[in-house]
C-alpha cells in the first residue's frame, strides 16, 4: 500500500513538469549528461527491458531523450537527456522532496534512521531473490 501511496503522490507532484514517476529512474541514471544503453538502463532501474522501451518511446516523444549510434555497437544506442529533460531535473527533484515532511510527520529522527536502514536491507533481500530467480 505504501508503494502506491508513493506512486500515486510523485505521479500528481511530476504531471505538471510533463514527466511520471516511472520515467524518474531514467532522469536520475542520465542526470549528469551521461549516455548509456537502454539495455544497461534497465538493468541499473532493475526494471524488465520492454518496461524500459515503453518509458523510453513515451519519453522520446515528448522530446526528454535522445538516441546517438552506440559507436561500440552498432545495433544499438545510447540513450541521454535533452537539454529539456536537463532543465527541468532540478524542478522535479524539488518537487518530489516538497512534501517529504509530510511522508515522516510524527516519526522522531531516529525512527526516520530505523525506517531508511529497515527499507534499504528489505531491498538487498529483493535483489538477492531476484538474482537468484534469474539464474534458476
Amino acid at each position: 500500500m505504501a508503494s502506491r501511496g508513493l506512486m500515486r503522490l510523485a505521479e500528481r507532484r511530476l504531471k505538471p513538469f510533463g514527466a511520471s514517476a516511472g520515467q524518474l529512474p531514467v532522469f536520475y541514471l542520465l542526470r549528469d549528461g551521461d549516455a548509456m544503453s537502454q539495455r544497461d538502463l534497465a538493468r541499473l532501474a532493475r526494471i524488465e527491458q520492454p518496461s524500459m522501451a515503453q518509458t523510453l518511446a513515451r519519453m522520446e516523444r515528448d522530446g526528454l531523450i535522445r538516441r546517438v549510434p552506440d559507436p561500440k555497437d552498432g545495433r544499438s544506442s545510447l540513450i541521454s537527456l535533452t537539454r529539456k529533460a536537463l532543465t527541468k531535473t532540478p524542478a522535479l527533484r524539488e518537487a518530489l522532496h516538497a512534501g517529504r515532511a509530510e511522508l515522516v510527520e510524527g516519526f522522531s529522527e531516529a525512527e526516520i534512521a530505523t525506517l531508511c536502514d529497515l527499507l534499504r536491507r528489505l531491498n538487498r533481500n529483493l535483489d538477492r531473490g531476484v538474482i537468484r530467480e534469474i539464474a534458476e
